[in-house]
């Protein structure tokens, strides 16, 4: 018999419902908090407000995009960690009041290899070992992955992500927040040799980037003494520069981990993997070196609770349930 899984996610500024049922995704309902980008970036006491006034009715919406029933579900699962602590507040309280009024089991998950289960919503058996790059706003790291639920951290940031690089270096350019797509976006009519910035030298598999924040800060600083509106009459060019460090960067050492571990694919998860030149790198290195590419849709990229859902299907099939008394957790864990 197929079950039915209520998935909430409430983690970051993104409140989400998402229906699974035999491992298909019936409804992935995401309400975005706009409210945000007038602060240039998330403030967690208006995320936590937030999903407390969305998180009913995007439920609701999901239930009803599923053609499903709260009596219909097997059990309801939660982001528990990582994240902001009053937003996770927010999503495990709802969660347990469903778990307990409904007498059916709570799934806790993990956000980041909720990430990576978002790969097997449009590739559900995939050959395997597979290297994953998770680059998302708070999260650099290489995973090998052995298996749906096996996964060793191969490497990852020793201070600031890519995403957040991304973010800031977008501000200090006058972009809007979220500024990843909008360097994205201006790259692609720049040139990306046009300015050059140091790559990070960090050993082994782990990411570094901020001193690539400080660099970029100091170089747009001392430019714009010279002419007060260098940035306005590069941005196009600084916009495509900056992406070409990063994302070299970080193919660079998804390169290195290849030829370290041998996989048989090699995919990317997390908010930056909706960067289009990351994408096309990707396909591009998977090609070079004949292993699979595993790339999800757009809307599977940022926070969304179908990531949640995945994660929560095979956690269901090996009954991995938590009590009431269970807590978020704020910190990486995997």
């Amino acid at each position: 018999m197929q079950s039915t899984l209520l998935a909430l996610e409430t983690s970051c500024d993104e409140t989400s419902a998402a229906i699974i049922s035999g491992g298909k995704i019936l409804a992935n309902i995401v309400a975005t908090q706009e409210i945000h980008s007038q602060y240039g970036g998330v403030i967690p006491e208006l995320a936590s407000r937030n999903h407390d006034l969305f998180i009913a009715s995007v439920t609701q919406e999901a239930l009803n995009k599923a053609n499903k029933e709260l009596k219909d579900l097997d059990a309801v699962a939660v982001t528990q960690g990582p994240g902001l602590l009053g937003a996770l507040l927010v999503g495990n309280t709802f969660a347990k009041g469903l778990s307990w009024g409904l007498s059916i089991p709570l799934i806790g998950v993990n956000h980041l290899q909720a990430h990576i289960s978002a790969l097997f919503i449009d590739y559900p058996n995939p050959s395997f070992p597979i290297i994953v790059l998770l680059v998302s706003g708070g999260h650099t790291q290489l995973i090998k992955i052995n298996c749906h639920t096996d996964y060793e951290l191969l490497g990852q940031t020793i201070d600031d992500a890519a995403g957040e690089a991304y973010d800031k270096t977008a501000k200090l350019l006058g972009l809007p927040y979220p500024g990843g797509q909008h360097i994205d976006r201006l790259a692609k009519t720049g040139n990306p040799n046009a300015f050059s910035f140091p790559e990070p030298k960090v050993p082994g598999l782990n990411f570094s980037f901020s001193g690539l924040k400080t660099s970029i800060l100091y170089f747009v600083n001392e430019q714009s003494l010279h002419s007060h509106d260098f940035v306005n009459r590069n941005l196009n060019d600084l916009c495509a520069s900056i992406q070409n460090t990063i994302n070299n960067y970080l193919t660079n050492k998804l390169i290195k981990a290849v030829k370290q571990h041998n996989p048989k694919g090699i995919a990317i998860v997390g908010g930056v993997s909706a960067n289009s030149d990351l994408r096309k790198r990707m396909v591009d290195l998977g090609n070079q070196i004949s292993v699979n590419v595993l790339i999800p849709k757009f809307e599977y990229c940022t926070d969304n609770a179908a990531m949640i859902a995945m994660a929560a299907h095979y956690a269901y099939e090996k009954r991995q349930f938590i009590g009431l008394e269970s807590i978020p957790f704020t910190r990486d864990m995997i």
